[in-house]
Formats: structure tokens, C-alpha cells, sequence
């Protein structure tokens, strides 16, 4: 899950003790038949609490928002659809690590949220919505802008200006290279920097093209963009750490 599991039961569990409903005892001498009922907390601590809550339900059920109900929410309390996304998301969290060593698979998990913040933030929004093709894209976006903002470059982008930049020749006027390793004439700084270069062409040519470009495309399955958003973290991770060569 890539988070500390412990902390965020225990920030489930307050909030859904804090938006406990319970009906409030009449005054003395008062007998109310009355259903209304109220929350546990006061607003201000659910409020407090729900602000946590909601950061920890995006990361463990990214599509909380649109496939937990919320039409309680008016009859019934406000938090009810928060109150059912936490208690889906402390059950996936309970059972997360016995499921998979019962079943076999008890793998390292990938966690978007751990991958380079370029390629995070500019997936995050989309991502959290369920668009998962469009987050790729963004994320595609914004590694080339970055890229873009550390060469100084504005005429190339995507493929041609991963190639200018990792292109094994001497940078030129206005055209600065970046650099994986020092350059010491050695077969790894040609296959590095040749590497690089294949690996950035088929990110733009053969991930970003067609997310951005074939219509009518089905949503990607959610595990298949978290790999190509994997990819998109190497290169921009290359690109962060790399050395900027000048004229």
C-alpha cells in the first residue's frame, strides 16, 4: 500500500467514532418521539478528522467518491457516504496483507504516490476520478514540460527533445545535454545515454501517442496505468537527476 497501514486504521476508526449517530437523551421531564439523531463528535473534530480521512480513503478506494452511494447523505447525515467509504477501506486495509498470503501472492505492491512528484502531480487529479487513460497522459505532460524547463527549450518537445537532450554529442548554443554519467569515452556513457534516449521515444511514441490520440479507446484497467505511469517515473527521474551540459 506504500503507507503505514497502523496510522491510517486508527484515523479510521476515530473519524467513524466521531460520526457515530446516536439519539441524544430527552431532558428530564421530556419525552420526545423525535428520529433525529446526531453525530458522536462535534462538526468542528469531524470536520478536522475528515480532512485526514478523505487523503487516506483516495489513496486505498481512488473511486470512493462516485461508487459509494451518497444519496444518504441528504435523508439521513452528511457523512454517511464517508462513513461507508471508511469502513470499506479499514476492511481493505485489515484483510489487504492476509488476501494476498492466502492466495499466493504476496508481492511488492507498486504505489503511484511513491513514484517521482512530476509524474504524481500531474496525475493525481485525473487519477482520483477514475481516468485513468487521461492521468497518464497529464503525467506524459508534465515530464515533458519539466524536461523542457531544465534544457531551456521550448521549440522541441517529447521525443525530439529527449533525443536532442540525451544525444551523445557536445552541447551546442542553445542546445545543453543532459548527462546520466560523466563522459569518459567508455562503452556504458554511449549505451546509457542510447538507453535513455530508445526509452523516452517509446514513452511519448508508444504510451502517450495512443492515450492521447485513438478516440473511443476503453478506460485503461487501473493496474495498467499505474505500469505505464511507472515508466513515465523512470524518465522523469533520469531527467531530474541528470547533470545539464552547456556550451
Amino acid at each position: 500500500m506504500g503507507m503505514d497501514i497502523a496510522w491510517a486504521r486508527e484515523e479510521l476508526a476515530r473519524f467513524l467514532e466521531l460520526t457515530e449517530l446516536y439519539r441524544p437523551a430527552d431532558p428530564p421531564g421530556v419525552f420526545s418521539v423525535t428520529s433525529r439523531r446526531s453525530n458522536r463528535g462535534s462538526l468542528a473534530d469531524i470536520v478536522a478528522s475528515a480532512h485526514v480521512v478523505e487523503q487516506i480513503l483516495d489513496r486505498v478506494l481512488p473511486r470512493w467518491r462516485t461508487e459509494v452511494p451518497s444519496d444518504r447523505n441528504k435523508s439521513v447525515n452528511r457523512w454517511c457516504q464517508h462513513r461507508e467509504a471508511a469502513q470499506r477501506a479499514e476492511a481493505a486495509l485489515q484483510r489487504n496483507a492476509e488476501v494476498r498470503a492466502r492466495l499466493g501472492d504476496d508481492a511488492p505492491q507498486l504505489s503511484a504516490g511513491a513514484m517521482h512528484p512530476w509524474v504524481w502531480e500531474g496525475a493525481r487529479a485525473l487519477w482520483h476520478s477514475g481516468h485513468f487513460r487521461e492521468a497518464v497522459t497529464a503525467a506524459a505532460r508534465k515530464v515533458n514540460a519539466e524536461t523542457q524547463n531544465k534544457v531551456g527549450r521550448r521549440d522541441l518537445s517529447e521525443t525530439k527533445l529527449f533525443q536532442n537532450a540525451f544525444s551523445q554529442g557536445p552541447p551546442k548554443a542553445g542546445e545543453p545535454r543532459l548527462r546520466l554519467m560523466d563522459d569518459d569515452g567508455g562503452d556504458t556513457f554511449r549505451s546509457v545515454h542510447r538507453g535513455a534516449m530508445a526509452f523516452a521515444e517509446g514513452c511519448y511514441a508508444g504510451i502517450r501517442n495512443p492515450n492521447s490520440h485513438e478516440d473511443g479507446l476503453p478506460e485503461l484497467p487501473e493496474h495498467e496505468a499505474l505500469e505505464q505511469l511507472a515508466a513515465f517515473s523512470v524518465l522523469a527521474r533520469w531527467v531530474d537527476t541528470a547533470s545539464l551540459e552547456t556550451a
